[in-house]
């Protein structure tokens, strides 16, 4: 039985108190870490940025964790890499972030995935990628722990405790993945990591989560809970649910499911889910609920294509060099510009601009037909 604790928790400063109840409604750490134990810790960091974004994991979480670990015998790593192709991107974000000195005031030790270096690994029954190279960090742990950031997200809809993972792949990896161009298969790309990586438990910062424009560009919204369970689909389906959406749609979800992980019905223990609901906004980008047979017939009457802001684009080249298609191109000037002829709508560019300069251009029947008063539209 699949099993998914959910604690109230309205402000970071009782972040431990709330962690240690989830913890103790599954029976604690100390039935995963055994003495000695080198634990991975997985936060989400995205990019360079502060705590009060709600982008990346909150500190007092990963702090709290650390501390929990120590207490059950084991030694915990804190660990990460960065989404943008950029020397010492992981490094600033782990700085910004706050992440680094929170795990190191708490006695763990850091590693930075850009630099540790990744080990090719066969996938079991493949569904998109037969090998897959992962963060040396990650298949050295005993025992491996996920630490998400509740958020919605342009591609995927929620990013939760199984995407979380996507950060151990080096970034060449990640824009393999990407060229997939389509979200059930960028799904069960997923699922292909996820068979590789299976974490023991998962805590999900659900303090201050963000909604809107996710992973990075969302608004942070106070949704109050710590959420934890020894399964993270079954974490993924109960936190989706809990924001307003629906979890079988979620394509991550629906890849791990199809590869046989996690059941779709995980029981909720600690305070009940229509307790703490609270609906999200959906990313005014990348997430359309119109029926697929509908765009297709509407043609080149319904587009939704990232467009490079130039008054806000400082032309640090994030787009440029993420672009897994090569869909952005370097002008004489020196500006940037998507070309929508091989653009496969996978928004990096959009999600890991630093100045939110990545906008999306939509045709009017797009935008009437995403409007959140949409009849098209369901939860």
């Amino acid at each position: 039985m699949n099993k998914v604790s959910i604690v109230p928790c309205s402000d970071y400063s009782s972040a431990k108190e709330a962690i240690a109840r989830a913890l103790d409604l599954l029976g604690g750490l100390e039935n995963v870490i055994g003495k000695g134990d080198s634990v991975l810790l997985k936060p989400n960091i995205l990019a360079a940025s502060p705590p009060e974004a709600a982008a990346t994991t909150h500190p007092a979480v990963v702090a709290a964790m650390c501390e929990f670990v120590l207490s059950a015998g084991g030694k915990p790593v804190v660990g990460d890499g960065a989404g943008i192709s950029r020397p010492g991107a992981t490094a600033k974000a782990l700085k910004t972030s706050g992440i680094e000195e929170a795990a190191l005031r708490a006695g763990a030790r850091v590693v930075n995935f850009e630099t540790a270096g990744f080990s090719l690994v066969e996938v079991p029954e493949p569904l998109q990628f037969r090998k897959l190279y992962i963060a040396k960090p990650v298949l050295e742990a005993d025992v491996i722990i996920s630490l998400p950031k509740l958020k919605t997200h342009e591609l995927t809809y929620y990013t939760g405790a199984v995407k979380n993972f996507f950060g151990a792949l080096p970034l060449r990896c990640r824009k393999e993945t990407h060229l997939l161009g389509e979200r059930d298969l960028f799904g069960e790309a997923v699922a292909d990591l996820y068979s590789v990586i299976r974490p023991d438990f998962a805590v999900m910062d659900g303090i201050v989560g963000m909604e809107g424009n996710g992973p990075s560009h969302g608004k942070p919204i106070n949704s109050g809970v710590i959420l934890a369970s020894r399964d993270c689909v079954s974490l993924d389906i109960v936190a989706a649910e809990m924001i307003g959406f629906d979890p079988l749609k979620i394509p991550t979800t629906a890849g791990v499911l199809k590869k046989g992980f996690g059941n779709q019905c995980p029981v909720v223990v600690g305070t009940p889910l229509k307790e703490v609901k609270k609906k999200f906004k959906p990313s005014s980008g990348g997430v359309s609920k119109v029926p697929p047979f509908l765009t297709r017939r509407l043609g080149k009457y319904y587009t939704a294509y990232p467009r490079i802001n130039q008054r806000k684009c400082t032309r640090c080249s994030a787009c440029y060099n993420n672009c897994s298609p090569h869909a952005v191109e370097r002008l004489a000037d020196g500006s940037f510009r998507i070309n929508k002829d091989k653009c496969i709508l996978c928004y990096c560019c959009r999600e890991l601009c630093p100045n939110n300069a990545v906008e999306i251009k939509k045709s009017l029947l797009a935008t009437l037909l995403t409007a959140r008063e949409s009849i098209f539209q369901k939860t």
